[in-house]
């Protein structure tokens, strides 16, 4: 449908997981993308499958957690493409602690990744958009930023201080055209959800098993959470803002 078509759509943490699944999608759909994440190698094979949909790319090797970084990708959408629509902050990560468990450390990279990333990428961006008088920013929360969940004291916080960062920056920018909104995942099929079993010391399968328990019935995939995306990016969601989308398969509403 090319519900993207003539958009520049900058998503971090594109090289792998829900971002590389949103990047082909958006691609799909006619934006050019422009990705920012540390992952060298999965951006330049993200890149190559883009490329073979015939969609045009740019990756920008860099740290979310560095405004420099986060800057120099904003200005590689303007300068490549002369134009930024849409940003997706997706970059995350997880520790799987809790409060006691957690180091200092730990919990200053959780909340850098996941919360500050939010910050600089859309400081950077918001000026971009508000000259050209629209916008969309979607950003990537998680079920656990609407409830508890536990061992993962740092990740809760950081998710829920995002699901209402959204909400602030829905009411402070749509004046200038900027819709702000959130999806919050369940448990998704990624490297991260893998990762966590190791943290947590578990198998993997059994631990994936335990996270299709769900009213669908099965856990969730990348794509999924890309087509949610998809829409709130789109003018298909042009009266959606400060909206906070759950994907989980029904997790949450039991």
């Amino acid at each position: 449908m090319e519900r993207l078509r003539e958009k520049c759509a900058l998503i971090t943490g594109a090289a792998s997981g829900i971002g590389r699944a949103t990047a082909l999608l958006f691609a799909r759909e006619g934006a050019v993308i422009v990705m920012l994440d540390r992952d060298l190698t999965g951006g330049a094979q993200v890149l190559e499958e883009i490329s073979s949909l015939g969609g045009r790319a740019q990756f920008v090797a860099g740290d979310v957690t560095r405004s420099q970084d986060c800057l120099r990708a904003v200005e590689t959408a303007v300068d490549r493409f002369g134009r930024l629509d849409v940003l997706v902050n997706n970059a995350g990560i997880i520790r799987r602690a809790s409060v006691v468990e957690t180091t200092e450390t730990e919990w200053d990279q959780v909340m850098a990744v996941n919360v500050k990333s939010v910050f600089l990428m859309s400081r950077h961006a918001v000026p971009v958009m508000a000259s050209a008088g629209r916008g969309a920013i979607i950003n990537v929360s998680s079920g656990w930023g609407l409830v508890g969940g536990r061992a993962a004291a740092a990740y809760c916080a950081s998710k829920g201080a995002v699901v209402n960062l959204t909400r602030a920056m829905a009411l402070d920018h749509a004046a200038q055209g900027i819709r702000v909104n959130c999806v919050c995942p369940g448990d998704t099929d990624t490297a991260m959800l893998r990762d966590e079993a190791r943290q947590l010391g578990v198998a993997t399968e059994s631990f994936l098993q335990e996270a299709a328990g769900r009213p669908l019935g099965r856990i969730g995939q990348p794509e999924d959470i890309a087509r949610a995306i998809l829409y709130l990016a789109s003018e298909e969601a042009l009266f959606v803002t400060g909206a906070v989308l759950v994907v989980d398969g029904g997790g949450l509403a039991g």
